[in-house]
C-alpha cells in the first residue's frame, strides 16, 4: 500500500489530471468504492432475465458493486474517459451516419469499432497513467479495466463527475455527449473525490425520449432499463447463437453494433473528436458493400480485423450478421432488380458453408 497522505494527494491529483490528458483522456475524476446503493437495481436487472446470454453477468452477480471485493485493498477509483470519434470527423457526422441506415446494401459497423480495439487502447493508456504515479510516489497496489471485468463503470463514472446515465443508460457528459470510453484505474491510497452532479438522471433528460423511440428493436424497455436480448449490440457481439427470427428484420444492415440511440440524443452535438489515431476507421469497416464482406473468407477476416475489437466475434458470427442484413437488403429490391440478382448470388456462396449458424442464417436471408 502506497504511503499517500492526504496532503499529499491533493498536491498529486492536478498532476495525475494532466498526465492522463497527455495520455488522450478527455477527463479523469475520482470516486469511493461505496456502491451499496446500486447493488438492488443490478439484482433486479440480472433477476428479469435482461442480460441474456451474458452469464458472465450473474456468475460475478453483486461483486459488480463491491470493488473492494473485486480487487482486495482498493480505496479509491479513478475513472477516465477517452472519446472516440475521429479527428477529421465532419460536423454533420449524425446525419452522415443516419443516412448509412437508409442504404440497405451497405453494412453498418458501430462507429466505435472502426479503429482499434478500445480495451487495448484504454487500458494501454491507463497503465501509463499508473507508471507515472508510480515514479511520483513509489510502488502502490492497483488493476486497470476497460469494459474487461466486472466492474460497474458508467455507475463508477457517473458518480465522480458532473454526468448523467442516459434514458439509454449510457453515460452522457453535458461537455461531450456520449461517444466516449470508459476506463478505471484501482489504486490502494485515498484520493480526493470529485464531485458527481446533484441533479438527478431525469432532470437532465426530462420528456426526451428521443433514444427510446429510435431504438428499432425496443430493447429500451423503459428509461434506465436495456434488454440486452432484445438489444441489436448484443445480438450482434454477445450472442453466439441463433438471431431470433423475429427480431432479424428489425436488424436491419447493422452488422456489428448499433449507434441508434446515440445518433438522435441531443446531447451528441457536443460530442468531441479523439485526438489519437487509434480510432480512425480502417478499410472495409465504413461504407463497404454486404455483398464484398460477405465474402471474406476466414484469412481475410482475420486480417482485416487484426487488433480490432470486431475480431471478438469471429467468423462464423461475422458471417451470421452479415447474412441476415442481406436478407434485410433482398426485402427493399424488385424481384427484376440486377442488385437483388447480385445479393442473392452472394448469399448462394455460402448455402451450404460448414457451419449450420452461418447456413441457417444464409437460408432465412435467401427466402426474402
Amino acid at each position: 500500500m502506497a504511503d499517500v497522505n492526504a496532503l499529499d494527494a491533493a498536491q498529486l491529483w492536478p498532476h495525475i489530471r494532466a498526465w492522463a490528458r497527455e495520455l488522450g483522456f478527455a477527463r479523469v475524476g475520482v470516486t469511493g468504492i461505496d456502491l451499496a446503493d446500486a447493488e438492488m437495481g443490478l439484482m433486479q436487472w440480472l433477476a428479469a432475465g435482461f442480460h441474456g446470454g451474458m452469464d458472465y453477468m450473474a456468475a460475478h452477480g453483486v461483486r459488480r458493486a463491491r470493488p473492494a471485493e473485486l480487487v482486495l485493498g482498493t480505496v479509491s477509483i479513478i475513472t477516465a474517459r477517452m472519446n472516440y470519434l475521429p479527428g477529421n470527423t465532419s460536423n454533420d457526422w449524425r446525419v452522415i451516419e443516419r443516412a448509412r441506415l437508409a442504404r440497405p446494401e451497405e453494412g453498418v459497423v458501430s462507429l466505435y469499432a472502426r479503429g482499434r480495439d478500445y480495451h487495448k487502447v484504454v487500458r494501454g493508456r491507463l497503465a501509463a497513467l499508473q507508471r507515472r504515479i508510480e515514479q511520483a510516489i513509489g510502488p502502490f497496489g492497483h488493476r486497470v479495466f476497460s469494459d474487461s471485468a466486472p466492474v460497474l463503470e458508467v455507475e463508477l463514472a457517473r458518480r465522480s463527475a458532473p454526468d448523467w446515465r442516459g434514458k439509454h443508460t449510457l453515460l452522457i457528459a453535458p461537455d461531450a455527449g456520449s461517444m466516449f470510453f470508459l476506463g478505471e484505474l484501482f489504486v490502494d491510497f485515498a484520493l480526493p473525490a470529485t464531485e458527481p452532479d446533484a441533479l438527478s438522471d431525469a432532470a437532465h433528460c426530462g420528456r426526451c425520449r428521443a433514444c427510446l423511440d429510435a431504438c428499432p428493436t425496443q430493447a429500451i424497455v423503459q428509461p434506465g432499463r436495456v434488454d440486452a436480448r432484445r438489444c441489436i449490440s448484443y445480438l450482434t457481439i454477445e450472442h453466439g447463437g441463433s438471431i431470433p427470427e423475429a427480431l432479424r428484420p428489425l436488424i436491419g444492415n447493422h452488422i456489428y453494433g448499433c449507434d441508434d440511440c446515440q445518433l438522435v440524443c441531443p446531447w451528441n452535438k457536443f460530442a468531441r473528436r479523439s485526438p489519437l489515431p487509434d480510432f480512425d476507421p480502417r478499410p472495409g469497416f465504413t461504407g463497404a458493400a454486404l455483398a464484398d464482406l460477405f465474402a471474406w473468407d476466414e484469412t481475410e477476416f482475420l486480417r482485416r480485423a487484426e487488433g480490432s475489437a470486431i475480431r471478438r466475434i469471429g467468423h462464423t458470427r461475422w458471417l451470421r450478421n452479415v447474412a441476415v442484413a442481406l436478407g434485410n437488403a433482398l426485402t427493399t429490391l424488385a424481384p427484376g432488380d440486377a442488385r437483388r440478382a447480385a445479393l442473392v448470388a452472394a448469399l448462394a456462396t455460402r448455402i451450404d458453408h460448414p457451419h449450420p449458424l452461418v447456413r441457417e442464417h444464409t437460408r432465412w436471408a435467401l427466402e426474402h
